[in-house]
């Protein structure tokens, strides 16, 4: 047994080899398969509740019967590249020798694969916010082929939860709060990073978003209606269109239901009406917690069994309920072996597809460079592109605008001159490098300050950080209030630090019970406004914050969600006119907390109105996002004016650039089904585009909309596509720059298995 199969004595195919191999394996050998091994020591939290898990012996112990995952063999903490893969491929020859299979290894791969020396791109909202796909799959072939270098095969990324409320701490791992542009920007994620040979993984299946409160692990109370028509579109679209090879369990319970113990979702839907056929890992811990944080399972084999049940094939990061307490479960008779079989055969066969059945590993990398050139120009690109103007009342650009530039800037606030605050909570430099401060960065990340210092050459800058970004230390506002009052314009830089578990103002398990600027940051902006000198915001923060008073009163607001290792040259671009902003908000910009949870996709009772007192417009709609030249649209024209339920709706539109200065436009396509048998939201974006313009240039963009865009379940529940008047626009969801109407006609049509939420065509002439 301790030998590989030769491919002679192989059978022809990887199903056949599977079985063949399972008939051999003892039960042990089997559980071994389905769960990962994590080394890692104390004082290395980056997982909740790490510290409750312990298992005995190390990973010699761990390796005796085989092992199915080895977590976060680069992630975990700083280690050099090389000497850590020459480290993995002697395990895995370890592996082989002694049980004929090696160990599949992931990694986090949010923002980049979370390594040290590792690059590291904006975050998702920041994907969200340049409405560019292909660039996002870009990003993802080279996280991929870094990943593949170093030996890892599966990645733990996208994140493809719909953002609900902007108080959960994780709003700055997600794309938007729009299903259809995080399916769209997800599965560019997707096939870009399984282009390189590296299994991407869907996250979080399903609903963690739409938690109680917007509290972390909260419970989630949305119907099945919701969840179908907009939590689990995302998923639908990676899967279907996507070909995606791995999907993560959430940590939700929906309506009582824990979903590691559901198999609605995790057999029924995912793999009886999408057909996926790869595997289900279970997020951190998630087997265990059924029994001792949803209180459904009476022990760790109980849990064990609810959970392969329910579809779930893998227990990551360690076997604390898959080895022993299954094992004693199943001989007690109380788990059938054979839901064992059936992980463990999937389990393998990603393997095969994976060729690591066959793999011999005979010589690691010697050199790898994980932050290229190539890295860094699609950082640079991704971050430029993403940076949303909110307001602008001509003071910016600082340079070659309507006004002179300026002789003296102060640049203040507590950002601006922060490496951590261009990085999410998933990045290794605020997840993992925050328990090791003597080691550097690894990576080049010029602050905002920085960069400007290198764009305004001849201007005479000033710094001061003003306060802290959590904190109520107000006895640095004298010196940002003298600063600000001796210059031209002062550049406040505020916003978050990701983080986990309370010790950032965002990440994971950092949620928020209101919607202001941590600590006094709006008070140091307010006391520089006093001084009566024209103030630029920007934000670099992980979720969108009530800043309707900035918006009345600073002569500039610019939006960055972590814009990445480029993202200080991309604000100081934007601050200083070599770059023409284009981001568009992926998410409502808020107003209070007492106006959540708020989605544009609201039906007509859910937003402005003469039946209540409060106002619940957002101070910016989605989509929203200005730029340092114009744009117009000619008349919005339908091919057609009837179109059949099953059919597709083509409409086009002229844009022109009518301002003075090249610039990037997002023409967004919505769509409102005015009457239907269910209420309908007021807005859904069904289509969009980036184009690039000249000033003066023009191009026709032609949206292809298949009907199943329109789609919605219907009161039983069936996904339906209903004859009736459809109101089309392009603008944003809140302001209609050109419209006009199609009639869908004929009978009603029900969506089948086969149909999809297909992707809009999009050509641009």
């Amino acid at each position: 047994m301790g030998t590989p199969m030769s491919a002679a004595d192989a059978p022809a195919t990887d199903a056949e080899r599977v079985a063949t191999i399972l008939e051999r394996l003892t039960l042990e050998q089997k559980t071994a398969q389905i769960v990962g091994f994590w080394e890692k020591g104390d004082g290395e939290v980056v997982a909740p509740l790490q510290g409750e898990f312990t298992r005995d012996g190390g990973l010699d112990d761990a390796m005796r019967h085989g092992l199915g995952h080895l977590t976060r063999v680069y992630g975990t903490r700083p280690v050099d590249p090389v000497e850590r893969a020459r480290w993995l491929w002697q395990r895995q020859r370890e592996l082989v020798a002694t049980v004929g299979i090696p160990a599949l290894v992931h990694e986090e791969c949010l923002t980049g694969l979370s390594a040290w020396q590792a690059a590291t791109f904006p975050t998702p909202l920041a994907w969200g916010a340049s409405f560019h796909p292909e660039l996002v799959g870009r990003m993802a072939e080279l996280i991929g082929q870094s990943m593949s270098a170093l030996g890892v095969h599966q990645g733990l990324a996208p994140v493809l939860d719909v953002i609900r409320d902007p108080r959960w701490g994780r709003v700055e791992e997600c794309i938007s709060e729009d299903p259809y542009l995080i399916g769209t920007i997800g599965t560019a994620y997707v096939r870009g990073l399984q282009s390189a040979g590296v299994h991407a993984t869907l996250k979080h299946f399903v609903g963690y978003s739409a938690s109680q409160s917007g509290r972390n692990f909260g419970p989630v109370h949305a119907g099945p209606r919701e969840i179908a028509d907009v939590l689990l579109v995302p998923f639908e679209m990676a899967v279907r269109d996507g070909g995606v090879r791995s999907v993560m369990h959430a940590y939700t319970e929906i309506d009582g239901v824990p979903t590691a113990a559901d198999p609605t979702y995790l057999t029924h839907v995912l793999r009886g009406q999408w057909g996926f056929d790869g595997v289900v890992v279970a997020d951190y811990f998630g087997v265990a917690f059924l029994d001792i944080l949803h209180h459904v399972a009476e022990g760790l084999g109980e849990a064990a069994g609810l959970a392969l049940a329910a579809g779930v094939d893998i227990e990551l990061p360690t076997g604390d309920a898959f080895l022993e307490p299954l094992i004693q479960a199943i001989r007690d008779g109380l788990v059938d072996e054979a839901l064992v079989d059936r992980a463990v055969t999937r389990a393998l066969l990603q393997k095969a597809e994976l060729g690591l059945l066959d793999a011999t590993f005979d010589e690691p990398p010697t050199e790898i460079e994980l932050d290229s050139p190539a890295h860094r120009a699609v950082a640079a690109q991704l971050a430029a592109e993403s940076v949303v103007l909110l307001a602008n009342d001509g003071v910016l650009p600082l340079l070659g605008g309507s006004r002179p530039a300026p002789r003296r800037v102060a640049v203040l606030g507590p950002n601006a001159d922060q490496h951590e605050a261009m990085f999410g909570c998933y990045s290794f430099v605020n997840h993992v490098l925050e328990h090791h401060t003597e080691v550097p960065v690894g990576i080049e990340v010029p602050t905002v300050l920085a960069a400007l210092q290198a764009e305004l050459d001849g201007v005479d800058l000033v710094a001061t950080s003003g306060c802290a970004i959590d904190s109520d230390d107000r006895s640095g506002f004298a010196d940002a209030v003298a600063a600000a009052s001796a210059a031209d314009v002062a550049v406040v830089v505020v916003g978050d630090k990701a983080g986990l578990f309370g010790r950032g103002t965002v990440g994971e398990g950092c949620d928020r019970d209101d919607l202001e600027l941590p600590g006094v940051q709006r008070e140091l902006v307010e006391a520089v406004l006093g001084t009566g000198t024209p103030v630029v915001l920007v934000l670099l923060t992980g979720r969108p914050y009530a800043i309707d008073w900035a918006l009345e009163r600073c002569a500039a607001v610019v939006q960055a969600f972590f814009p990445g290792e480029e993202g200080g040259p991309a604000v100081a671009g934007v601050l200083t006119g070599r770059i023409n902003p284009s981001g568009r908000l992926p998410v409502s910009l808020p107003r209070p907390a007492g106006a959540q949870p708020y989605s544009y996709l609201h039906p007509a009772l859910g937003g402005d109105g003469d039946v209540t007192n409060l106002a619940t417009a957002p101070a910016r709609p989605f989509g929203f996002g200005l730029s340092y030249t114009t744009f117009a649209y000619d008349e919005l024209v339908a091919a057609s004016a009837q179109v059949p339920t099953d059919g597709r709706v083509r409409v086009a539109v002229r844009v022109t650039n009518t301002g003075e200065r090249a610039g990037d436009d997002v023409v967004q396509l919505y769509a409102h089904d005015t009457v239907a048998t269910v209420t309908r939201p007021v807005a859904q974006l069904v289509g969009f585009r980036r184009v690039s313009l000249a000033a003066g240039e023009s191009v026709v963009v032609h949206f292809d909309v298949p009907t199943t865009r329109v789609a919605f379940s219907g009161r039983d529940l069936t996904r339906v596509v209903e004859p009736g008047e459809l109101e089309l626009w392009v603008g944003t969801c809140a302001d209609r720059a050109a419209s006009t109407s199609v009639r869908l006609v004929g009978p009603v049509h029900a969506i089948g298995d086969d149909d999809r939420w297909t992707s809009t065509e999009v050509t641009a002439s």
